[in-house]
């Protein structure tokens, strides 16, 4: 199989420092919109007027930076989920092969005892 569960671990921290990355963005436009707030709110008190449109197209161009930053938690997020399902998926296959193996290992286990059994009694 070429999905290893250490490439699966390797993918899944790799996810999380993207998510940690995207929420370090996503606080940083936070900041950014608070920052202009103040600021459209310090220039009102101050009386020097910025035209409405220059305001709008600011507010637009920060929600639209939010989007795209929501936009990549959740791909980064679904990606997420589908390797920790890989890695439960890969471990429970993994508890099961071990099992059977055991299974394995105790009947040749067994049948190399028959087999000696066997032979010191037709040695007798």
């Amino acid at each position: 199989m070429s999905c290893t569960i250490d490439k699966i671990l390797t993918d899944a921290k790799t996810l999380l420092e993207r998510l940690r990355e995207h929420d370090a963005a996503a606080e940083s436009l936070v900041d950014q919109s608070a920052a202009l707030h103040r600021r459209v709110s310090a220039m009102r008190e101050a009386g020097a007027a910025i035209p409405e449109q220059e305001i709008e197209s600011q507010i637009d161009r920060i929600y639209e930076m939010g989007e795209v930053m929501r936009k990549a938690v959740q791909v980064d997020d679904h990606q997420f989920c589908k390797i920790q399902e890989k890695l439960a998926q890969l471990e429970l296959e993994n508890k099961e092969l071990r099992e059977l193996l055991s299974i394995s290992k105790e009947s040749l286990q067994m049948k190399k005892e028959e087999s000696m059994d066997s032979a010191s009694q037709d040695t007798k």
